[in-house]
């Protein structure tokens, strides 16, 4: 089976990142993906969906993308539950980004970032320094067989 799961969209706000017990970060946020469709009145609908990344990409995104950022997400939908205060059973649905890509440059960082103009080429590099569990292609060296007779 496969849950796999590609967004691109607007930033509705910046990454909320903590730590939990054990020191391990993690980053909240919510994108705006808009329908490719129109609705009765003829204006696009946006959907808001909830992701969460992890780790070094967490602390990454957190340092790079601020609200209202253009971003691409590739990752997993995670369903999970808790009860509240009154005892009620509540769902959560989000996503859990694996990988993540700039789609517009930054013209430029805040003075607290040193005041450094930044490209969109400068801040990919930066990332792909930062990130440590982008994986490469398993497939890059091995041929297709592409002579095989299709069974339909």
């Amino acid at each position: 089976m496969i849950n796999n799961v590609t967004l691109q969209g607007k930033l509705g706000k910046d990454i909320d990142l903590k730590y939990t017990q054990s020191g391990k970060a993690v980053g909240t946020t919510s994108i705006a993906v808009d329908r490719d469709f129109k609705n009765a009145n003829g204006e696009k609908e946006t959907d808001w969906v909830n992701i969460v990344f992890w780790g070094k990409t967490a602390e990454t995104v957190a340092n790079y993308f601020r609200k209202g950022d253009e971003i691409l997400v590739v990752g997993r939908i995670q369903t999970r539950s808790y009860e509240d205060d009154s005892g009620s059973r509540k769902y959560v649905t989000e996503v859990v980004a694996d990988k993540f890509s700039f789609t517009t440059g930054r013209k430029s960082q805040n003075t607290q970032d040193g005041g450094v103009s930044n490209s969109q080429t400068t801040n990919n590099a930066s990332v792909q320094q930062n990130c440590s569990n982008v994986q490469s292609d398993p497939f890059s060296n091995s041929s297709i067989d592409i002579d095989d007779s299709l069974p339909f």
